[in-house]
């Protein structure tokens, strides 16, 4: 059995944290960067995040690849709370220590990894070999984390935009491909 293979990118950099925000012009140069970082690797199927940074952020490399781009709205960001927190990176840290904790219409850590687990189930039980999934860094950490429970808040500083990790999972075994990334 060959191993089935899912690239975890996280959108390049973008405009604004709102579902409707674009790429900005740098964004957009990532976005090709990122183009030419595929452009050597097999891709069986791409999915993005209904967020436009996201599907931005992929598009060229689907045109590349001759794919459709499949949107999957559990790859959506993870909302924390539907009210504006005063003190958002403490809360978000809490919610890595406890994966229930929720805030006034939010999502607990628990049910957005559930529903990106939903996504990744389905891309294992797939045919296809080389997935890519285009998402939020939130959501992307709390996927790591799944496979790494030594991933959390602090890793989920370090993540940049772009960022790319490879999981393999058969193997269960992550690693960060971006060259662009800071140190971890």
């Amino acid at each position: 059995m060959s191993d089935s293979i899912i690239y975890l990118v996280r959108h390049c950099e973008a405009t604004g944290q709102e579902a409707s925000c674009s790429l900005t012009d740098s964004g957009k140069l990532q976005a090709e960067e990122l183009k030419q970082f595929f452009s050597d690797k097999r891709v069986d199927q791409i999915m993005a995040s209904p967020f436009e940074r996201a599907i931005q952020s992929i598009v060229p490399t689907a045109e590349m690849h001759h794919l459709d781009l499949l949107i999957s709205d559990d790859l959506r960001e993870r909302t924390l709370s539907s009210e504006n927190l005063s003190d958002f990176k403490n809360c978000l840290k809490e919610t890595y220590k406890d994966f229930d904790l929720t805030y006034s219409g939010g999502e607990s850590s628990r049910e957005a990894l559930e529903r990106a687990m939903k996504v990744i189930s389905d891309v294992k039980l797939s045919s296809h070999k080389a997935t890519i999934l285009v998402s939020h860094g939130n959501l992307i950490s709390l996927i790591l984390n799944h496979f790494d429970q030594t991933f959390g808040f602090e890793e989920w500083e370090r993540l940049t935009n772009p960022d790319v990790y490879e999981i393999n999972l058969n193997r269960r075994e992550i690693k960060r491909l971006w060259k662009g990334q800071k140190e971890l």
